[in-house]
């Protein structure tokens, strides 16, 4: 438990608690492999070669994200009877699964008092994941990320190989062994609005293998170093600026270079980086074409849904300037001393000066009309 002290009449941050908070939680003192740690080959690695980390980021947002998880999971159980929070364990991977509900087939073998309120349809495995409105127009287009697909098969395919862990709190959930499952679900929430968005997939044994495979390659590698980088790098990847082995996987940089400038050894590095450069200015200008190309094309189009894409506007409305004439005949009313020459910005802080509201008026035309583009 945490010691709060006030220094100098000054409160200690709420944060020191919920940082000390975080880093008892069962998730953060476990040092097997979990799924959650598949995001990136090389992390994998470093954290079953038994690593320290080298790097402690910003967690605020995470804990943020552990907070409202917990309150969604915890509702849930209390108002829905979903199985929450329980662990598994294969040969791989040891972890727990956000949320796991029932078909009445599998809930009928439990004890009454343990069965959910109303059966699913059909076995799900469900996994929580909060975003922020940076990214929750990129939820709503493409879903679960791989990495976030194959963190699910994980703990998918140990419960469907495996069952649940025989451990106190769930030993009759275990004696249920291997459970049939036919679908997996991914709840998003924005973190920012409390927007909830939901994809579903077929449960495919054949993922739950690849995803198996994966971490066994992982398991393979001598040292974490063989492992590839999943991401580009930090200040371009938020995966890669907040890991724990930050500078261990980025070693060798100079002071204030970004860390990237690791990759380049010789010259063909740098050919190929070139290379690499032209290319995406290429395809950056034909992105820039296509896309001037369908705004004009869309001008006069109304608001709606189009196949997968809502289209919007905004602006377009009467446009409006400064009354100097109007602004003139409220200095002279005021008694405020009118500048000799037509002064807008001097006049307006007059005005705002005494009290007074700035003139405006209509120019006739309309301002411009800024497209919107987004998921339907």
């Amino acid at each position: 438990m945490s010691v709060a002290t006030i220094v100098d009449g000054v409160a200690p941050s709420i944060w020191d608690a919920a940082h000390d908070v975080d880093a008892r939680r069962p998730r953060s003192l476990q040092t097997q492999l979990g799924a959650s740690d598949t995001v990136c080959a090389r992390r994998a690695a470093y954290i079953l070669h038994g690593t320290a980390p080298t790097d402690h980021a910003d967690k605020r947002a995470a804990i943020l994200g552990t907070f409202i998880h917990y309150g969604l999971l915890e509702s849930a159980r209390t108002e829905y009877g979903w199985l929450v929070e329980r662990s598994v364990q294969d040969h791989l991977i040891r972890g727990h699964i956000d949320i796991v509900q029932l078909d009445a087939a599998t809930a009928v073998r439990l004890p009454a008092r343990h069965r959910p309120a109303i059966p699913a349809d059909a076995l799900t495995v469900e996994d929580v994941k909060t975003k922020s409105t940076y990214m929750w127009d990129r939820v709503l287009r493409y879903g679960a990320t791989a990495a976030e697909l194959r963190q699910v098969y994980l703990y998918a395919g140990a419960l469907h190989e495996e069952g649940f862990e025989d451990v106190p709190g769930q030993r009759y959930l275990s004696r249920l062994g291997p459970l049939d499952i036919a679908r997996i679900r991914f709840r998003f929430i924005n973190r920012d609005s409390g927007a909830e968005h939901i994809q579903e997939i077929e449960f495919d044994p054949q993922r739950a293998a690849e995803a198996q495979w994966w971490v066994e390659r992982v398991r393979e590698a001598s040292v974490p170093e063989e492992m590839p980088r999943d991401f580009d790098g930090p200040g371009l990847d938020a995966i890669c600026d907040y890991c724990p082995f930050r500078s261990l996987c980025w070693p060798g940089t100079a002071p204030g270079a970004p860390e990237q400038t690791a990759l380049i050894h010789n010259d063909a590095d740098r050919e190929q980086a070139l290379i690499d450069y032209v290319k995406g200015h290429e395809l950056a200008s034909e992105g820039d074409r296509i896309k001037k190309l369908a705004r004009k094309k869309l001008d006069l189009s109304p608001a709606g849904i189009y196949g997968p894409n809502r289209l919007s506007w905004r602006g377009g409305n009467d446009e409006e300037k400064d009354d100097v004439e109007a602004m003139v005949d409220l200095h002279e009313a005021a008694s405020i001393p009118v500048p000799m020459k037509a002064d807008t910005d001097r006049m307006v802080k007059n005005l705002k000066g005494a009290g007074l509201p700035i003139p405006r008026r209509k120019t006739g035309r309309k301002t411009a009309a800024v497209i919107n583009v987004g998921p339907a």
